[in-house]
C-alpha cells in the first residue's frame, strides 16, 4: 500500500510552516501534489517553485482558484500509488500540527478503504464561526438524508483508492464545488462511503499569517470576529448554496 497527498492551497502566510513540516508529510507520503491558483503573490511563487525541487513534491498551476482541487486530484491519478488522500492544505498544517498522531491513523485507515468521507467530532466543528457552522448544517442535513447515515461533508479532506479516484476525475468537472459532489459520484457508481470523525479538523482560517497553529483563545476571538461581519453570512450562504447545487445536479445525472 502507498498513498500521495492530493492538495489544494492558496498561500496565506503558511509557506515557512510547510516547509518545516515537509520531512514529516514525506515521511508519510508517497508524493505530495499541490495545486496553486494563480494570484498568489510573486514571493509565495518563488518559494513554491522552490519546494517543488524536493524530489517528493509536484506543483499543479492552475488558472482559477476554482480549479485546484480538481488539479490536485487529476495529478495524483499520474502517481504510482494504491490510495490518494485529499486534503487542503491550511487544514492539513493545523492537523499535523495539533494531532499528529490522529493524522498518521487517518492516512492508514485509508489505505484500507475505497472511499473514507473524513469529518470533524462535534468539538472540531464547534471551533468554526456559526457564518460557517450554521450554512454547513444544512449542507449536512441534506446529503445525510441522501447517503442514509449522518456525517459531516465540511471538513475540506477525504480518501480515495486509485479506482475510486480515477472515476471522480472521470466523471466530474474542474470548475466546481466538491464538498459533496465527489462523494455522491462514487455512491452513485456503487461505492462505499466509509465514515471517520476527527478532532484534527478544527478552524483553520486562525491560523493564517502566524508561526504555527492558533491556541483555542485566538480561535474563539477570529471566529466572533468573523461573524460581526455580514459580508461573511452573506459569502457562506451563497457557497453553501453553490454547493448544495453542485450535489443536486449529481443526483440529477449532471
Amino acid at each position: 500500500m502507498s498513498v500521495a497527498l492530493a492538495s489544494a492551497w492558496h498561500p496565506r502566510g503558511e509557506m515557512t510552516r510547510l516547509q518545516a513540516l515537509c520531512p514529516r508529510l514525506e515521511e508519510v507520503y508517497q508524493k505530495l501534489i499541490i495545486a496553486v491558483p494563480p494570484d498568489i503573490t510573486a514571493s509565495d511563487r518563488d518559494q513554491v517553485e522552490t519546494l517543488a525541487r524536493r524530489s517528493q513534491i509536484c506543483v499543479v498551476f492552475t488558472t482559477r482558484i476554482t480549479e485546484c482541487r480538481y488539479a490536485a486530484l487529476k495529478q495524483a491519478t499520474e502517481m504510482p500509488v494504491t490510495h490518494i488522500h485529499y486534503a487542503d492544505m491550511d487544514r492539513l498544517l493545523r492537523w499535523v500540527e495539533t494531532k499528529p498522531l490522529e493524522w498518521q491513523q487517518t492516512v492508514e485507515r485509508i489505505q484500507q478503504v475505497d472511499c473514507l468521507l473524513i469529518g470533524r467530532t462535534e468539538a472540531a466543528f464547534q471551533t468554526h464561526p456559526q457564518a460557517l457552522q450554521q450554512t454547513e448544517k444544512i449542507i449536512n442535513t441534506v446529503f445525510s438524508n441522501v447517503l442514509g447515515q449522518t456525517v459531516d461533508f465540511g471538513s475540506g479532506t477525504r480518501g480515495f483508492s486509485r479506482q475510486a479516484t480515477q472515476l471522480v476525475v472521470a466523471n466530474t468537472l474542474p470548475d466546481r464545488w466538491t464538498d459533496v459532489e465527489w462523494l455522491l459520484v462514487l455512491r452513485r457508481a456503487g461505492f462505499a462511503v466509509d465514515y471517520l470523525m476527527v478532532d484534527g479538523m478544527d478552524w483553520e482560517s486562525a491560523d493564517r499569517y502566524r508561526p504555527q497553529a492558533a491556541d483555542p483563545d485566538t480561535q474563539r476571538r477570529l471566529a466572533q470576529v468573523y461573524d460581526e461581519d455580514p459580508a461573511n453570512w452573506a459569502i457562506r450562504v451563497q457557497i453553501a448554496g453553490d454547493i448544495i447545487q453542485s450535489g443536486l445536479d449529481v443526483q440529477g445525472g449532471i
